[in-house]
């Protein structure tokens, strides 16, 4: 490996952590020493990476810092593409819309060599046959301002109620997508298959709680680890 795309890895390595690493496990990770780490990491700060921290603490990537523009791997591309084109077909139109959008801009960030590769990649996702969900963006508007959601929802017994839920996240399964969610009547975790939710309507009032606490509560009560 070059050093340029070393010293790139180990931004990358920053990049997806929110907390402070320690040179050990970015050694161990890299494949290379700890004493290469602390160089690297001395060389990227004298460049104006904005890398805080030191030696036997960790180190962590400023917010807000932007990357260098970088060469994806033939494997980082098709994951890339293969993801967007899933959600093509399993998220609402918003959804839709912003996944082709990312597809040009990543098609036109790369390089000359690699561009058309975007266009002519095997990574092919079929239609998944998706219900209509008009409430999808609903409830994703409501993830992102952490406010509460009155449901009216269906259950497998055909027994219709009205929740006050927090809503958590969201997962796309093969047969249904399901929401994760605090829910007040039952006050405890609950799911639902947003395919059995008969109405959706947005709460203006905020949870009590952070998301990212209640997704992490959510994460150990499941067994779920986190995805990235």
């Amino acid at each position: 490996m070059s050093r340029a795309s070393r010293l790139l890895d180990l931004l990358q390595a920053l990049r997806r952590r929110r907390h402070p690493v320690t040179a050990g496990t970015l050694a161990g990770e890299l494949g290379v020493s700890v004493r290469t780490v602390y160089r690297d990491i001395a060389t990227l700060t004298a460049q104006g990476a904005a890398i805080e921290g030191e030696a036997g603490i960790g180190y962590v990537l400023r917010p807000g810092y932007l990357l260098p523009p970088l060469r994806f791997t033939g494997d980082e591309l098709d994951a890339l593409i293969l993801g967007l084109r899933l959600v093509r077909q399993r998220g609402d139109d918003i959804l839709e819309h912003a996944a082709a959008n990312v597809i040009a801009k990543i098609s036109a960030v790369l390089p000359d060599t690699h561009g058309e590769e975007v266009e002519t990649s095997g990574m092919l996702a079929g239609p998944a046959g998706r219900n209509e969900m008009p409430c999808l963006e609903v409830i994703r508007q409501a993830i992102r301002d952490e406010t509460k959601l009155h449901l009216r929802y269906t259950d497998k017994k055909e027994h219709t109620t009205e929740r006050l839920i927090w809503p958590v996240a969201i997962g796309f399964f093969e047969a249904a997508e399901v929401l994760a969610a605090w829910c007040e009547k039952r006050a405890d975790f609950r799911h639902f298959r947003l395919d059995r939710i008969v109405a959706v309507t947005p709460g203006r009032e905020r949870y009590p709680r952070r998301r990212r606490i209640l997704l992490a509560e959510w994460r150990a009560l499941t067994g779920i680890d986190t995805p990235y």
